[in-house]
């Protein structure tokens, strides 16, 4: 007992320096609607993107049907993160929660918050700094197809878009979420004119199911389904890091996030099916790096007019790659302003008061997380594999995070809750089961196991990172200091 003290213990976090968190303050702005387009816009790429891998692994069929589960997943996840966030408005998100719901000391004496809330922050900065990849890699493919660049352009267009949203992000909060509204909005029009434009040529026997059928590879194809169609929701847990920007995140961000919810599965829904379901069919759609593009070609013809829409189509990419990137800048923001990443990362930039520094730090490593995989000559496409790259990450959080859900009901009962999840428990443990499902599905694809493999080991090394140096800085910040005041009612 006294060896795993002395190997895994965590000391208390010490007092913060004279200025440390004056330096690393946020402004609060945030109302509902700003929250619901951050929640959307986060998500909305994955209607543009990403998604389409799904049919050639399990069809059309399969396809809707892992659609059908992860609705259930985001229901379940999103119900309880509704309830935990109110309760723990703090920026650290899913990190707070599970700093939170693990305090307390076992039979060695170690206090497993710190451990808790540490490995559910590093899965979920995984997911947050590998999700623009993907989305970034998807405004390349469109990009290249409208203005004619050939693949030895991806990777500048990647850098570009890179430095353009993190600069828009550093800027400040106000013109980050204005702009997040905005093209939201647009986003939501382009895919509206889609469904419209769509709806009378579709075609279920013809293009949707084609020589395939329902289920070409039976319920092994729904399985492998799941990670792309997660990819359609993954985003909208992150609203929580907005909370120390949101006016009133007690009664803003339940709505914020069922308003966001409720949206994305309509849009989900239809751009599955409708897509899918016109010229030139489903077979061709599940290679394309620009699935709607393929959508309003088929439509309009290809003219200018049809690039013209594919240059609208990027808002939806845009729009996610801008919410995501605010996103990680967040989370790494306050895993760091509690020690657990270098304190440096956590500095925010005067009168703007944007955590600049995590936002760079971040950036640089979604961008060389691409270029690896764009170069390592892999016969997957690059989106797809770091797709499941960032959904091995996000799974792990879904689960850590359902777990301190149900921690907190259970050792935490006088925690003010001024929202209840409608689905408790049982949607918690079923969030739990289709996201471990998932996460072992994520190893049985070979053509992406060797990103995957890549993700873990990343995974393996933060953890590493925290055994040998992290537990040892940890800072008094509002997230450590909440969950040090809860530690002995845990106990």
């Amino acid at each position: 007992m006294k060896n795993s003290k002395s190997t895994f213990s965590v000391g208390p976090a010490r007092e913060a320096a004279a200025g440390f968190l004056e330096s690393r303050t946020l402004r609060r702005h945030a109302r509902v609607g700003h929250l619901w387009a951050l929640g959307v816009g986060a998500v909305i790429s994955g209607d543009f993107f990403g998604w389409n891998f799904g049919l050639a692994d399990g069809g059309f069929g399969g396809m809707l049907v892992a659609l059908g589960i992860m609705t259930a997943l985001f229901a379940a996840l999103c119900s309880g993160i509704a309830e935990m966030s109110p309760a723990l408005p703090h920026a650290g998100g899913a990190y707070s929660f599970a700093r939170t719901a693990f305090s307390g000391r076992g039979v060695s004496g170690t206090n497993w918050g710190p451990w808790g809330g540490y490995v559910t922050g590093l899965a979920e900065n995984m997911e947050y700094i590998l999700t623009p990849a993907v989305i970034v890699v998807g405004m390349g493919g469109y990009l290249g197809s409208i203005f004619g660049t050939g693949p030895d352009w991806e990777p500048v267009w990647w850098l570009g878009l890179y430095i353009l949203f993190v600069a828009l992000n550093v800027a400040g909060v106000e013109l980050s979420f204005r702009i997040s509204f905005a093209i939201t909005m647009c986003a939501l029009a382009v895919l509206l004119l889609f469904f419209v434009a769509a709806a009378p040529r579709f075609n279920l026997q013809g293009w949707a199911l084609g020589a395939a059928g329902w289920f070409p590879h039976g319920p092994s194809g729904v399985l492998r389904c799941l990670p792309f169609a997660l990819w359609v929701y993954l985003g909208i847990e992150q609203l929580p890091l907005a909370a120390e920007e949101s006016h009133d995140p007690v009664r803003d961000m339940p709505r914020g996030l069922w308003l966001g919810l409720a949206t994305l599965v309509v849009f989900a829904f239809l751009t599955v099916i409708l897509n899918s379901g016109i010229e030139p069919g489903a077979a061709m759609v599940a290679k394309s790096d620009e699935p709607l593009l393929l959508g309003f070609r088929s439509i309009f013809g290809p003219f200018a007019f049809a690039k013209v829409l594919a240059l609208f189509a990027c808002t939806g990419l845009a729009a996610s790659f801008h919410a995501i990137i605010y996103a990680y800048g967040r989370q790494i923001y306050s895993l760091s302003r509690s020690g657990y990443f270098p304190v440096w990362l956590s500095e925010t930039n005067g009168a703007r008061q944007t955590p600049a520094r995590a936002l760079v730090a971040g950036s640089a490593l979604g961008y060389g997380a691409a270029l690896v995989i764009h170069f390592a000559g892999q016969k997957s496409p690059t989106g797809a594999v770091l797709l499941n790259m960032a959904v091995f990450g996000a799974v792990i959080a879904y689960i850590l995070q359902m777990v301190s859900f149900l921690l907190l009901r259970l050792r935490f009962p006088h925690l003010p809750r001024p929202y209840r999840s409608p689905l408790g428990v049982p949607g918690a443990l079923l969030a739990i089961v289709i996201a471990g499902a998932t996460l072992v599905t994520l190893f049985q694809n070979a053509d992406y196991r060797p990103g995957v493999l890549g993700a873990a080991a990343w995974f393996a090394l933060g953890i590493l990172w925290f055994l040998v140096k992290g537990r040892h800085g940890l800072v008094l910040s509002p997230e450590e200091a909440f969950a040090q005041s809860q530690l002995g009612r845990a106990e």
